[in-house]
């Protein structure tokens, strides 16, 4: 039963046939009461009528011989005043936490977007009638971005998700305009006292399957198509290469930029420019099936993004780095309802769940079990991609012996590791 529904049952069949001189029956009150003792509002309802009821009893009759009926106007008094908390209450449980997201793609079926809105929905699917949840797709970063996030906070969402990098300032900006809402930005890394960040650790995924790379490329040149020079992407990047320095040395990455998170005419194209120099293993952070269709159609192998894209590729896809974002949305969702949320650096992977890694059937067993065998090493935290010492493309250490990155390293790393040939964008 909705809580609209208990209340109008409560207020205008319960309550006003209880004070209508039949609360004299102690059957009746028993029998009401146990119908609602249960639901935590309505039992605090009744457990506020009955206290006054025995107040006036012990008032009027204090050897409790009979249940006289009060005078109609202190009766309906008590009733107001009891109702009154009792509609307070209902409406503040009934109350669901509404909850926004901004997306910078398309939602599709694949990528980055159609993660975020499958984290969405598993959301909406845990929490039920406790949240309400729209989105809005397609939201160029920067002043589009500021205004949308500014419309659901002035629209009374009480969370707002905002899912691409270049979202942090404007999030930013308008966190510190509507101090009441909260405000969550993916991949960033400025925090507020009403906004927090996440990010998912792929580099983690990266590193597996750039062992998986190692061991299946034969030209011991690997592509990789890049969106923007963001430390997101760049840790990313040199995950891979650490992997090919590890276990194919002399393999480098070749890297073409689109300068965009989708766009499957250039995506193509990159794809298409590396393989004609020589590239068998094609990696993308970008959205589109462009460069694992490129891969497949032109005879060499990719690694896909966000989704598991092997169906875009059988022949080609060795494995997909997933993003899983529905534990975290159902856990700061449930956390503002519960009033506990507080602005976090979160950072979820592959133990949490947060990064997977499906391998498909091209990889030979033994390069899958070895691949399975670094999983679990990461998992258990007895490995770590970016252990020390590591050193950038110049030779300068950047990390320590023995020394692991801590996540203000990896959240803005800037540079590319040794053995990447390639220069950075300006």
């Amino acid at each position: 039963m909705s809580a609209k529904t208990i209340v109008q049952t409560i207020h205008f069949r319960e309550i006003c046939r209880l004070f209508r001189g039949q609360v004299r029956s102690h059957a009746l009150w028993a029998e009401s009461k146990a119908r609602w003792q249960h639901s935590c509002p309505v039992g605090q309802l009744f457990a506020l009528l009955e206290h006054a009821l025995q107040q006036d009893r012990k008032e009027l009759d204090p050897m409790h011989l009979t249940n006289p009926r009060r005078p109609l106007k202190k009766l309906l008094c008590t009733m107001a005043a009891v109702v009154g908390i009792g509609s307070s209450l209902l409406a503040s449980a009934a109350d669901p936490l509404k909850v926004g997201f901004v997306y910078i793609g398309p939602i599709g079926d694949h990528g980055w977007t159609y993660q975020h809105e499958q984290g969405r929905q598993a959301m909406v699917k845990a929490l039920g009638d406790k949240v309400i949840s729209s989105y809005v797709e397609n939201v160029p970063e920067g002043a589009d971005a500021e205004r949308v996030i500014r419309n659901m906070a002035k629209g009374g969402y009480d969370l707002i998700f905002s899912t691409s990098f270049g979202y942090m300032n404007p999030t930013l900006k308008v966190a510190r305009q509507f101090p009441k809402v909260k405000f969550e930005h993916a991949t960033g890394y400025k925090q507020d006292k009403n906004m927090g960040t996440y990010l998912a650790r792929t580099y983690e995924g990266r590193y597996v399957s750039g062992y998986i790379a190692a061991k299946m490329t034969k030209t011991k040149k690997i592509g990789y198509v890049a969106s923007f020079p963001i430390p997101e992407v760049l840790r990313d990047i040199d995950a891979i290469q650490l992997a090919l320095n590890k276990y194919n040395p002399g393999t480098e990455i070749k890297v073409v930029w689109v300068n965009s998170w989708f766009d499957p005419g250039k995506e193509a194209d990159a794809a298409n420019a590396l393989i004609d120099q020589g590239v068998d293993v094609v990696f993308q952070h970008t959205d589109s099936p462009a460069p694992i269709q490129t891969a497949e159609r032109r005879g060499v192998y990719a690694v896909g993004y966000a989704s598991d894209m092997a169906h875009f590729g059988p022949k080609a896809v060795l494995a997909s780095i997933v993003n899983n974002w529905g534990p975290h949305y159902i856990q700061a969702a449930e956390g503002a309802i519960a009033g506990t949320w507080k602005p976090q650096d979160y950072w979820g992977g592959l133990k949490e769940g947060t990064v997977e890694l499906p391998i498909s059937d091209v990889v030979p067993a033994d390069v899958k079990a070895e691949a399975q065998k670094i999983i679990a090493s990461i998992e258990s935290g007895e490995f770590h991609p970016f252990t020390g010492p590591i050193k950038d493309q110049n030779g300068t250490v950047k990390i320590a012996d023995g020394v692991v990155a801590t996540n203000a390293e990896l959240a803005s790393m800037n540079y590319y590791v040794e053995g990447i040939k390639a220069e950075l964008p300006k």
